[in-house]
């Protein structure tokens, strides 16, 4: 037996110890692949704001184990994987293959996402796969970083339909680096992002086959299946406690960007016989704007409304938690969309389906839930082109966060879906001259009231430097407000403004235009809504509050009848 080799044999059972040893060892994996990504990324919106994913995934393509990123990449990324795995079978790969995948409409989210597999080999035999997605900045498209007119899924930029190449003869200077780098604005950025996954999935593949070497294949092997399978038990064990029937829950995007209509999204959840079923039947019809969410980003939405509400943090999100879950949504539905939809903003969509389980979750445990928050992907682009090249900046902001019954709403952060963090104002001054910011801070009464209070939006003030700049921006909750819970007050809803001279010019939530020198752009979002009856808050939580700058003295007077 090789020195350091375990006496653990194809043959001999896994013991607990062993199996919590190479579990926790699969999943510290995977988190170190999200940290290798991010670490190694060129883009403020991989390196700075984190919007990347990383999971180790078995040979059949299962989710195994994942870092705890971006919950809305996370949820399909067996799907995404099945897609490219149909075309080219696991057998037939060879050392230094990847599957790629940003196909919204074959198993993808939407274009800037891109999902990439690289299988594990040990022993000249597949194992597993170690897969990445990275938010990337430009893959080119009718607009630097993001365009909300797109008449079609093509104009959104690059599509990669599920393909297999080979990293050494294919990308490293080959033929297909060279024409993505032909495709796109920023390609030392982009390039520079996919290496990141690259890097991150070698490490992803070294970890795992360094667990093979001290335990052996079959035990891994058997590792995962357990895994998955102790996430299944408990699941399943939180279900039998829940009164089975039928709950429904509604909500709706602010408009289309062409018309006030809003755009109504409807769940029916069922639970019965240990299994969950949700249904949105009724949902609005696919539109024409890039606000439709493709049937897989729809799949994610609504387990992590499940999975964050009626599972405990310590069960590993994995192909277990999903096996006794069954989503439906309408072919053509704004959901499930046929080809070729624009799909760039469909996290607004995602955002509703969100809300929509979520409140049909409150009529089951609403011990559990959390009142409307900003809930939107609020996504700002402002791009330059000069005697350098192009110059694009593209940041994810959150705000309030919904109240519970337990605390109040977190302030300023991203929304749940996202989970990505702010790019600090040092990493924008060293990257882009074309603007500067010049303000950013909460917005003190923007929360929603109750027993807990929402969390506070914030603004966010750039000052343009250039002329010829160019912005873009999709949101939501301009005109909807957070929906507060069981007596709690709505959250104030979003709004973007330009102030050119004396001149206030207000930004519709998906919209775009040219700026000048000059010019003070200024971002606000909405505010998490409040959980239960204002009357029941303690005063003391009131009165740090108003000391601490969160809410005014008049506020606090007149929601909650207290002078402070």
């Amino acid at each position: 037996m090789p020195e350091g080799k375990s006496e653990i044999t194809t043959e001999t059972a896994l013991n607990p110890v062993d199996y919590a040893v190479i579990s926790q060892g699969l999943i510290a994996a995977a988190r170190e692949m999200g940290a290798k990504l991010i670490r190694s990324a060129y883009s403020t919106i991989v390196r700075e704001a984190a919007d990347a994913s990383a999971a180790l995934l078995d040979r059949e393509g299962n989710v195994v184990a994942q870092a705890e990123l971006i919950p809305m990449q996370l949820g399909p990324m067996a799907d995404t994987f099945r897609a490219c795995a149909e075309l080219y079978p696991v057998d037939e790969l060879q050392e230094g293959d990847f599957y790629i995948n940003n196909d919204p409409f074959s198993g993808g989210q939407h274009l800037q996402d891109v999902f990439i597999y690289s299988p594990i080999f040990v022993g000249g035999e597949i194992i597993g796969f170690a897969g990445t997605v990275a938010h990337h900045l430009d893959l080119g498209g009718g607009n630097p970083g993001l365009t909300t007119e797109a008449a079609d899924v093509h104009a959104e930029g690059f599509l990669f339909p599920p393909s297999k190449y080979n990293l050494y003869r294919d990308w490293r200077g080959g033929p297909l680096e060279r024409l993505v780098s032909a495709n796109i604005r920023v390609p030392a950025q982009t390039i520079g992002d996919f290496n990141a996954q690259f890097a991150a999935n070698a490490i992803g593949g070294e970890r795992v086959a360094q667990l093979c070497e001290k335990y052996g294949l079959k035990t891994i092997q058997s590792v995962m299946n357990q895994l998955m399978d102790y996430s299944e038990r408990r699941f399943r064990a939180a279900l039998s406690e829940l009164p089975e029937g039928t709950y429904y829950g509604e909500d709706a995007i602010d408009d289309d960007g062409i018309t006030e209509e809003p755009l109504v999204v409807k769940a029916a959840l069922t639970i019965e016989k240990g299994e969950i079923t949700v249904d949105f039947e009724g949902t609005c019809a696919q539109v024409t704007r890039n606000l439709n969410c493709p049937y897989t980003s729809t799949i994610s939405a609504t387990l992590s409304a499940i999975k964050s509400v009626l599972t405990s943090p310590d069960i590993p999100f994995n192909e277990g938690v999903k096996r006794p879950i069954t989503i439906s949504a309408p072919k053509g539905s704004l959901l499930n969309p046929n080809y070729p939809a624009p799909v760039r903003a469909r996290m607004e969509a995602g955002y509703r389906c969100f809300n929509a389980v979520m409140k049909a979750l409150a009529q089951i445990v609403p011990d559990r839930v959390i009142s409307g928050g900003n809930d939107t992907t609020t996504v700002t682009a402002i791009s330059h082109l000069g005697d350098e090249g192009y110059r694009v900046y593209l940041e994810v902001f959150g705000g309030g966060y919904g109240a519970s019954a337990h605390k109040d709403g977190c302030d300023a952060v991203d929304a749940p879906l996202s989970n990505c963090a702010n790019t600090p104002i040092e990493a924008t001054d060293m990257d882009f001259s074309h603007f500067r910011i010049i303000g950013y801070g909460l917005l003190p009464d923007s929360c929603g009231h109750g027993k807990y209070r929402g969390g506070l939006g914030f603004y966010r003030s750039y000052e343009i430097l250039k002329d010829g700049v160019n912005f873009a921006i999709y949101a939501d909750r301009f005109r909807l407000s957070p929906y507060g819970l069981f007596g709690g007050s709505d959250g104030q809803v979003a709004r973007c403004e330009i102030k050119r001279g004396d001149e206030v010019i207000q930004v519709k939530s998906k919209d775009g235009m040219d700026l000048k020198k000059g010019d003070i752009l200024t971002l606000y979002t909405a505010g998490g809504a409040g959980y239960g009856k204002a009357d029941e808050r303690d005063p003391e939580a009131i009165r740090h509050d108003v000391k601490h700058g969160y809410l005014s003295r008049e506020m606090a007077e007149k929601s909650y009848g207290v002078a402070v």
